[in-house]
């Protein structure tokens, strides 16, 4: 533990900063905890950080002990609503990087109209535990240098590729992926994260084969897989530039509930 002695106007005691474990840091106040941190890696391998603290001033503590150790970048997710919040980070030194539209999305395929949806002649979707990894990362790396051709907003994307394990069973894990495939190559994919809450994270097809209904398979898939895996709903975030990605998720019967920033330092 690493324990560093701070006053504060919260009362005649002094404030305690610990850090409690390697990813969490606590604020005391006469032993009554007024505060904690805590940080984590995404699958994409990004550390994401998140304070919850009774008082800016406390806020600010916990910031400054917890940045003081641990690497940068470091990234935090907002409310955009939460305008105290997001002057806090900003105080902490955090820039505003993305802005994404939340939505959730039904499962049910009465609801989506998604029931009789099938991937165009020729192409099949092949479920994550079936997928080729270098067949995927072809695919990943071709989209990626066209959407920087287009106008590289391909660091917007708010995830990435990551190695899986051999012996992981990424059909129901916490990561799972499906690409649509011809035999020879990929030509578009989605990523579903299910940590606490089904989360849709990513869908992409080749510039070249886009307009064909390559996107809506997928996500027929993936919702469909989630349905029977019994999740009623998910979660999808999109950016606010991102209007192709919008419309499809509108057209499936998703709802808007709000906007988040994600913030850098």
């Amino acid at each position: 533990m690493n324990t560093k002695p701070l006053t504060t106007s919260l009362n005649e005691n002094a404030v305690t900063i610990t850090r409690v474990a390697d990813n969490q840091w606590h604020a005391l106040d006469d032993n009554r905890t007024v505060g904690r941190t805590y940080a984590e890696h995404r699958p994409d391998g990004r550390l994401f950080v998140s304070i919850d603290a009774w008082h800016d001033t406390i806020f600010d503590r916990l910031a400054e002990a917890m940045l003081a150790e641990l690497p940068a970048p470091l990234y935090t997710v907002v409310d955009e609503a939460d305008a105290e919040l997001t002057a806090c980070w900003q105080r902490a030194g955090f820039t505003i990087r993305r802005r994404e539209f939340e939505y959730t999305v039904p499962t049910d395929p009465q609801a989506t109209g998604l029931e009789q949806t099938l991937p165009p002649s020729g192409v099949t979707i092949v479920p994550a535990d079936q997928a080729d990894e270098s067949l995927l990362r072809a695919a990943d790396r071709a989209i990626r240098e066209e959407v920087d051709a287009a106008g590289g907003w391909w660091q917007t994307m708010p995830a990435e590729l990551i190695s899986r394990p051999e012996d992981e069973d990424t059909s129901t894990g916490p990561s799972t992926y499906a690409v649509a495939a011809t035999p020879d190559r990929y030509l578009g994919l989605i990523r579903v994260e299910t940590v606490h809450h089904p989360r849709i994270a990513l869908v992409a097809v080749r510039a070249g084969e886009q307009r064909r209904g390559i996107a809506r398979a997928l996500l027929a898939h993936a919702l469909g897989t989630l349905r029977r895996d019994g999740h009623s709903t998910a979660w999808a975030e999109v950016h606010e530039t991102n209007h192709a990605a919008s419309a499809l998720f509108k057209s499936v019967g998703a709802q808007p509930v709000g906007s988040n920033l994600e913030l850098v330092r």
